[in-house]
């Protein structure tokens, strides 16, 4: 069978020849600040997703020095706001995107640090891979951080950071920025000059409230855009994925794949994402197990956070330690290989795409 054709492949019958009536044409549709769509179908209408974002792996060993000496060099306080380093996506242009929806960024919050009040209207969240002694403040809120933890920030709320440790301490945040500037829907507000509160309970108050399995408190039972739970804790993330494998031994379908354990992150009033533009998700997989290759729209980030392995992207092969991160773009083909167990943290703009009914998903060895 042959291949469908594309749009250079195909001969249009309609383009015109050049003539000067046309180069006069062309110059009044310059003027006037008009560009036909005959010249531009390809890039306007392409027949699959053709984003200029690539595949892109960051190394972890080689981010951490650059944090660190960030942290000798540079303040964190107002203004800068925080000392966060933002994966630029080699393939956008030397924008701080990782994908054109989505922000990546390594943050890095040095011994008794502060760092101070703002809101904005971008969703974001938090991941550590690993340490432990910072508390995120949000909406009054304190919310102790520690490694495997999945913190929420989600748009609007204020929030600072303390690190009450005589270390410092490292994470990534994820925000949709790049989607909210594109759609010019950006807000920012400075808060308080600290954080408004230096406690540090072993449970936020919303974990309290909220994550007792099963149940729901009556006191909230109007559904929410956002997860009201502002902590995702790594003992229960961990305690889901094993019993997924274990019931995969005992012959229970449990598992999404083939020694492939997932979990999604959500929001308990509505069973839906845990924010309206960003999906978080864990894969575990077992020492020699492989999932499936794939396609999907949208776009994808990765951070290892146990074990080592790898990830075919289009067809190469990328080895994997600890605290690597990668970026899928999207309708790029994607699959994960386990050396020992390896254990990645998720996140995508899939409802962005689900919302909006551009969603498609192509298992490729189906």
């Amino acid at each position: 069978m042959e291949d469908a054709p594309t749009h250079d492949t195909v001969k249009h019958s309609m383009q015109p020849e050049d003539t000067p009536e046309l180069r006069k044409l062309y110059a009044g549709f310059k003027e006037q600040h008009i560009v036909p769509l005959w010249t531009q179908l390809g890039d306007l209408m392409p027949m699959h997703p053709a984003s200029n974002a690539v595949p892109h792996v960051w190394k972890w060993a080689d981010l951490m020095p650059l944090a660190r000496a960030s942290g000798d060099l540079v303040p964190v306080g107002r203004g800068g706001e925080r000392r966060a380093l933002g994966l630029a996506n080699p393939g956008l242009g030397g924008n701080a995107y990782i994908s054109p929806t989505l922000w990546a960024a390594i943050q890095y919050l040095g011994p008794k640090e502060t760092a101070p009040e703002h809101r904005h209207s971008q969703n974001a969240f938090r991941f550590v891979v690993e340490g432990e002694g910072v508390w995120t403040v949000v909406n009054g809120d304190p919310v102790r951080m520690s490694r495997g933890d999945l913190l929420l920030t989600p748009g609007w709320n204020f929030h600072g950071h303390h690190n009450v440790s005589d270390h410092p301490m490292t994470w990534i945040d994820g925000l949709d920025i790049p989607f909210s500037r594109q759609n010019d829907v950006g807000f920012f507000e400075f808060g308080s000059e600290t954080v408004t509160d230096y406690a540090t309970p072993n449970f936020s108050q919303g974990e309290r409230l909220w994550c007792h399995p099963g149940l729901r408190p009556l006191s909230g039972l109007r559904d929410t855009v956002s997860s009201p739970i502002g902590a995702y804790r790594w003992e229960f993330t961990d305690r889901a994925l094993t019993e997924q494998l274990l019931l995969e031994d005992e012959g229970q379908p449990a598992t999404v794949e083939q020694g492939h354990a997932a979990i999604r992150y959500v929001n308990p009033t509505t069973g839906g994402d845990v924010m309206p533009t960003i999906r978080c998700q864990f894969h575990r997989l077992r020492a020699g197990a492989a999932s499936k290759t794939r396609r999907d729209v949208g776009s994808s980030v990765f951070q290892v956070f146990e074990g080592t392995g790898a990830v075919v992207i289009n067809d190469m092969e990328h080895r994997l330690d600890v605290g690597d991160m990668f970026v899928v773009p999207s309708w790029v083909s994607w699959s994960l290989q386990a050396e020992s167990q390896f254990d990645l943290f998720h996140f995508s703009d899939a409802p962005i795409m689900e919302r909006l009914h551009f969603a498609r998903t192509v298992v490729m060895d189906e």
